[in-house]
Formats: structure tokens, C-alpha cells, sequence
């Protein structure tokens, strides 16, 4: 079989079809390097949570290593993740369009091969996990258990998004417990905030196999949510940026922090304003498009604490 004929459905053209050696594309097919838009979403909370710890403490000097760091940790975790995502849904991806190329149901990858490069990202993840205190590595490890129950729960419940954001959201800890080794409200507030906007943009992307879903029996907001889907993103993005800001009044963040919120807002509003439920590939737009939602929101948390410490 070629490798034309085995890729990824929804993930054709990028750099890992083209570039990547070919022994080493089920591999990053499999940690969805072809696909990095769930690591960077996976990164953003663990960069707000360094920005807002970062400015709280006043202490800027260690903030570039951190933010390499949840880099490099983001990417290995979520190649782990979704590597372990496939081997407990290998079936079920048999059985949808979207999936169905993917390493595993296609054939490319034994389950065995799957979970020893499972290991071998985890250690990646470890290594730079424990280059925190103590505390910060507790608590990174204790994520673990959210990730292994995931991809059981769209069997179970009709919320697995919710169980998504409980784990993807696990970054907006992190930087409270590296900084100061505890967790407090503004760290609960954020991670609060970003549940519900992951529990919005998951259910965006779910809507790309609701009909597929509903065929095998998979759960998912996007189904629960059907023709109200926009009045649930209402909802939950408007959660996200309530409990934000709330971080933001708790940790007496200024100005910078504050336009960046707003920026944040007005790109969800947007996002709930072009989304068509019934078109699977304005869905998936619209769902990377939280990257750049994201990526506003720390560039304004990473100018509010450089302004704090000056």
C-alpha cells in the first residue's frame, strides 16, 4: 500500500506527508504532528498560567525556560495522548469516515509498536516535567488520570468534552504551581475558565461526525447540543471569559491583560457567528481558529507582567 493511499483523511498536504522520512510517518501520523492544532490548544492554558504566575510574583527571569518548557511538554503529552486515544478507539475509528486512515485501523501500526512509542513520548514529557519543584511535578503527574479515562467516557456520557477540558485544561494550573508551589483561587479560576472553553471549541470540532457518531452509538456535546449548539457556545464561551476574567481580578492584573481579554471575547464571538453546524469544513476552521484566540490572550498576559515588573 502507498503512503498516498494511507493518509490521514483530514490531514492531507502538511509537512509530515511531504518532508518526514517515510518509515516515520505512521509515528507522527499516530502523536498527530501532521495535525499539531490539539498540542498548541493543549499549550495555551499552560502559557496563560505562566504569563499571569509570572506577573503576580514579579519574577521574569525563569518565564522563557518555562515557556520552552510546556512547549516541548504540550507536544510530547499530546502525541501520548492521542497515541493512547487510538489504541483504546481503534475499532470504533474502523468504523468512521474521518478515522479510518488513521496509522492504527489503517494498518500501519501494531498496537504493540503503538504503546512503546506511547512510553517513549511519555519520558519526553517526564524529563521536562521534572525540571520543576516538587509540588509542580505532583501535580502534573495526577493529569494522568484524566487522560487515561478520556477516551472511554464518549462511550458512557453525553459530556465527554467536559472530561476533555478537565485534562486539556490542566496547563492553567501548572503555572501557579511552578511559581509558587500551591495553587490558589486566581489558578482555580483559570482552569475553571479554560473547562468551558474547551468544552465550546471540542463541541465545534465534534459537530464534524455527529452523523457518523450517531451511527455507532459515540456521545458527544455536539449531538446532545444539536440544533442549540449556538446558544450552548454562547453559554460556555461566555463562561470561559467570565472565569478569566475573574482570574484576572483575583491575580489585580492591568490594562494590557484586560484588552487582551477583550480580544479574546470578540474572537469567540466570531467563531459563534460563522459557524455553520452542517458544514464539516467550516467546522474544523472555525476550531483551529482557537489557536489564535489563544495565542492573543498570552501575548496580552506576557505584556501585562513585563509592564508589572518594570
Amino acid at each position: 500500500m502507498s503512503d498516498t493511499a494511507v493518509r490521514v483523511a483530514d490531514a492531507t498536504g502538511n509537512w509530515v506527508d511531504t518532508l518526514a522520512p517515510v518509515w516515520s510517518r505512521p509515528y507522527l501520523r499516530l502523536a498527530r504532528y501532521d495535525r499539531p492544532i490539539g498540542s498548541w490548544l493543549l499549550l495555551m492554558p499552560c502559557w496563560w498560567s505562566a504569563a499571569l504566575a509570572a506577573g503576580m510574583s514579579g519574577q521574569l527571569t525563569m518565564l522563557p525556560a518555562w515557556i520552552a518548557l510546556y512547549f516541548v511538554g504540550a507536544f510530547a503529552m499530546r502525541g501520548a495522548g492521542c497515541t493512547w486515544n487510538d489504541i483504546t478507539d481503534r475499532d470504533l475509528d474502523a468504523k468512521v469516515e474521518r478515522t479510518r486512515s488513521r496509522p492504527i485501523p489503517a494498518g500501519q501500526v501494531g498496537v504493540k509498536q503503538a504503546l512503546a512509542f506511547l512510553v517513549a513520548q511519555a519520558l519526553i514529557g517526564l524529563i521536562a516535567l521534572l525540571q520543576f519543584n516538587r509540588f509542580a511535578i505532583l501535580t502534573g503527574i495526577a493529569s494522568l488520570v484524566i487522560v487515561a479515562i478520556y477516551p472511554f467516557m464518549k462511550r458512557i456520557t453525553w459530556w465527554p468534552q467536559m472530561v476533555l477540558g478537565l485534562a486539556f485544561s490542566w496547563g492553567a494550573l501548572m503555572g501557579f504551581a511552578v511559581a509558587f508551589g500551591r495553587l490558589d483561587a486566581t489558578a482555580l479560576l483559570l482552569y475553571a475558565g479554560s473547562i468551558a472553553w474547551v468544552i465550546a471549541y471540542d463541541t465545534i470540532y465534534a459537530h464534524q461526525d455527529a452523523e457518523d457518531d450517531a451511527l455507532i452509538g459515540i456521545k458527544s456535546t455536539a449531538r446532545l447540543f444539536a440544533d442549540r449548539t449556538h446558544l450552548a457556545l454562547i453559554l460556555f464561551y461566555g463562561l470561559a471569559v467570565v472565569l478569566i476574567g475573574a482570574a484576572l481580578v483575583t491575580a489585580h492584573a492591568g490594562v494590557a491583560a484586560w484588552i487582551g481579554l477583550a480580544g479574546f471575547a470578540a474572537h469567540l464571538g466570531w467563531q459563534v457567528h460563522r459557524l455553520d453546524t452542517a458544514d464539516p469544513a467550516l467546522c474544523l476552521r472555525v476550531f483551529k481558529s482557537n489557536r489564535d484566540a489563544g495565542l492573543l490572550l498570552f501575548a496580552a498576559l506576557l505584556v501585562d507582567a513585563v509592564l508589572r515588573v518594570l
